[in-house]
């Protein structure tokens, strides 16, 4: 899923309509990510810039990351080079994976000079060079020294050179004979691999899908391919070039069957047939905003939080083994009708009994048929004694019993609860639904308080969705907003949702006092579903009511509601559907 020159080359294309706008904001979200604003007559527009190994790219972004709020040095010397500059070129020699950016700028002497950011897309190699009009590179967003690399350095005050590159052909303008004659060249290689030594420019799955075509399914080694099936691989190639030229490109992203994205590309995919699904964005920046957004915020959040999934996950094996143990318990207290059993029967024949007596054989008269019993006696107590043992026994397990019953109920309440902190883990996309879980964990004591240190972030509004038929529908990000959502919030004539027995948010259709179309409510009960635990399932139960019918139980933790006269939605979780209703 490595970004190649090819693609590069379409991005390139998009970001055409951005030359003559000027440098508007700079930020650096991360160590190695850069977000350039550059204003245009058609309006702002970000470009997104990252130089991280497994991600690196360049691109027009629609998403907000969160910024520090101390600027790194870095973007620091950019908002100083680029500060209100107009962006003038932006080139690529061949399908390398290089796109330089220049700039016309104004230097502390007030003489203008051209500024250009090299933005180096290379996998581990990756780097975002600043460079100034001589050709010296001024700084760069990782900086390589000897110890780093011994073929070329990236450091202050350096001449700048391009990167070693190999003797391949490029695909745009390579001739046929050209192409014939490398492959031959080769040696026997499995097609595709030969490709990716012939082209420079195209990853693996654009040399697959070539090969694919090429043999119609058929594995093809490069030293036995002839006659028609070559004929089909120039023809894939002279297609390809032309879908790239002239702007007709495809543009997707491919993900398995639980919803894992595995690739992208700016050609129509049929290498993979029912195994991948496949889905079409507009433009190449949208499928690597999708993409790589996806993927990275996961990754981002669940290093960000990551002390409080262990956490989650410590407390939740605790409070279940705690829970295990007291049922135990409780099993034991099962016995404690025969404790009392064999007190009323000591009691009923203390005349027969003595101190001293070891064991006692009586008639159970409880029964039809008296059985006998034997009860077992403590020498050293008198009847009554052994009697009221007995009888302290059955009431030491009574109240062990109510005590268990209620203690296991809240642990179970407890299991409930920080499950649902889990899932709402799991689905945080912020920086801002970390810290307010944070908070919440730390008013109900899990972990210890933070406030007076740093004033927290407000609060981001509920997820709002709009359905089809128009309907505003609200989802909570946490417990607390769900409490806030449907006890506070919504009105009586609202329709309420939540997954039946699974951990989710709750959601709202705001009515405004009409009576949503049913397809209303399904699409909300799949936002529901998506925005649950039982997200990768294949169908979930979804219980809806109106709000007026939901109700906090008295001391429930957040997040915990009752509700009565509903009905229930079985609906399969469509995070497509939810992604285009989303506002």
């Amino acid at each position: 899923m490595a970004l190649d020159g090819a693609f590069l080359y379409a991005v390139k294309s998009e970001l055409t309509p951005l030359i003559g706008g000027r440098v508007e904001k700079i930020h650096q979200p991360s160590r190695e990510e850069v977000v350039i604003s550059i204003r245009t007559r058609q309006g702002s527009k970000k470009l997104y810039i990252s130089a991280n190994a497994g991600s690196a790219r360049v691109h027009i972004t629609e998403k907000s990351v969160d910024n520090p709020q101390t600027p790194p040095m870095f973007c620091m010397l950019l908002r100083k080079r680029l500060g209100s500059g107009k962006l003038i070129a932006i080139r690529q020699d061949g399908l390398e994976r290089i796109l330089f950016l220049d700039f016309e700028c104004v230097n502390e002497l007030g003489d203008i000079v051209t500024v250009t950011l090299a933005c180096e897309i290379m996998g581990r190699c990756s780097n975002l060079i600043v460079i100034s009009q001589e050709g010296k590179v001024i700084d760069s967003i990782k900086r390589v020294d000897e110890e780093m690399s011994r073929q070329r350095l990236v450091l202050p005050g350096m001449t700048y050179t391009l990167p070693p590159r190999d003797d391949r052909l490029c695909f745009l303008d390579a001739q046929p004979e050209e192409i014939v004659s490398r492959l031959r060249s080769v040696g026997q290689l499995e097609l595709s691999k030969a490709l990716i030594r012939v082209f420079e420019g195209i990853s693996p799955i654009l040399a697959r899908e070539w090969a694919y075509f090429a043999g119609r399914g058929e594995h093809l080694q490069s030293d036995t391919v002839d006659g028609d099936q070559l004929d089909r691989l120039l023809f894939i190639i002279k297609r390809t070039r032309e879908q790239l030229t002239e702007g007709k490109c495809c543009f997707s992203v491919v993900s398995d069957k639980d919803g894992m994205l595995k690739d992208f590309s700016f050609i129509r995919l049929s290498q993979f047939g029912t195994l991948m699904y496949t889905r079409e964005l507009p433009t190449a920046s949208a499928v690597l905003d999708y993409f790589f957004y996806e993927r990275d915020q996961a990754a981002r959040t669940k290093q960000r939080a990551n002390d409080l999934f262990k956490l989650l996950v410590n407390l939740t094996e605790r409070t279940s083994r705690r829970i295990n143990v007291q049922r135990e318990e409780l099993g034991a207290c099962a016995e404690k009708e025969r404790f009392k059993l064999w007190g009323d029967l000591i009691s009923a024949n203390m005349y027969r009994l003595q101190k001293g007596d070891s064991s006692a054989v009586l008639e159970n008269f409880y029964e039809e048929d008296c059985p006998q019993v034997t009860i077992e006696l403590d020498k050293r107590k008198t009847p009554a004694q052994n009697a009221q043992h007995y009888y302290n026994e059955y009431k030491k397990r009574v109240t062990a019993e109510e005590k268990l019953t209620d203690q296991i109920s809240r642990g179970e309440e407890e299991l409930q609860y920080l499950d649902s902190v889990f899932d709402a883990l799991t689905r945080a996309s912020s920086g801002n639904d970390i810290t307010q879980l944070r908070l919440e964990l730390s008013e109900q004591g899990y972990i210890r308080s933070t406030s007076g240190k740093t004033k927290p972030p407000k609060a981001l509004p509920p997820i709002e969705y709009r359905s089809s038929d128009g309907y505003t529908i609200l989802v909570g990000r946490n417990n607390h907003q769900n409490d806030q959502l449907s006890l506070k919030f919504a009105e009586k004539s609202d329709i309420w949702l939540h997954t039946q027995t699974i951990t989710g948010s709750h959601v709202i259709i705001v009515t405004e006092g009409e009576t949503p179309p049913d397809r209303t409510i399904e699409e909300a009960a799949i936002i529901a579903a998506v925005n649950s635990r039982g997200r990768n399932s294949t169908l979930v139960p979804v219980d809806y009511c109106l709000a007026k019918f939901v109700k906090k139980p008295s001391g429930a933790k957040p997040g915990k509601v009752i509700f009565t006269n509903y009905s229930t939605a079985f609906v399969k979780p469509d995070a497509e559907l939810a992604d285009k209703l989303k506002v």
